[in-house]
């Protein structure tokens, strides 16, 4: 196993759970209903990704190759751009602030990370070993 992408997914688990918990208990008190869901598609997202660290982690044992490094190095990646931005966006439209074009631009980014780090895990389980 990975240690790395494990602790590193656990670490982002808690972090997702803690934030889940935020949006539901307080945010909801100082956010409008559409602010509150940006912040919640980054939890649900960051959630799934931490899941798809782990199975990196899990599946690096057997798939000890580029290809699974690469992925969980996309998935955190990701996590970071894709999550990061829409916590950012929220705060911005909290505050009101009119820079929130410029955590926008982060998020696609961040999918692009999700979505090459699926490729690279499918591309690690299928190569042939040599």
């Amino acid at each position: 196993m990975n240690k790395n992408f494990a602790s590193v997914a656990a670490i982002l688990g808690m972090l997702s759970v803690v934030l889940g918990a935020f949006a539901a208990h307080k945010l909801k008190d100082i956010a409008s209903p559409e602010t509150v869901a940006i912040f919640e598609t980054g939890v649900r997202y960051q959630f799934y990704h931490v899941f798809a660290l782990l199975l990196v982690a899990l599946l690096s044992e057997r798939w000890n190759n580029k290809w699974m490094i690469w992925a969980g190095n996309c998935f955190i990646t990701g996590i970071i751009l894709f999550s990061g931005s829409l916590y950012l966006l929220t705060a911005l439209k909290i505050a009101e602030s009119t820079h929130q074009l410029l955590a926008g631009i982060l998020t696609p980014i961040g999918g692009v990370f999700f979505i090459a780090g699926w490729i690279f895990l499918w591309l690690g389980v299928t190569q042939k070993e040599k």
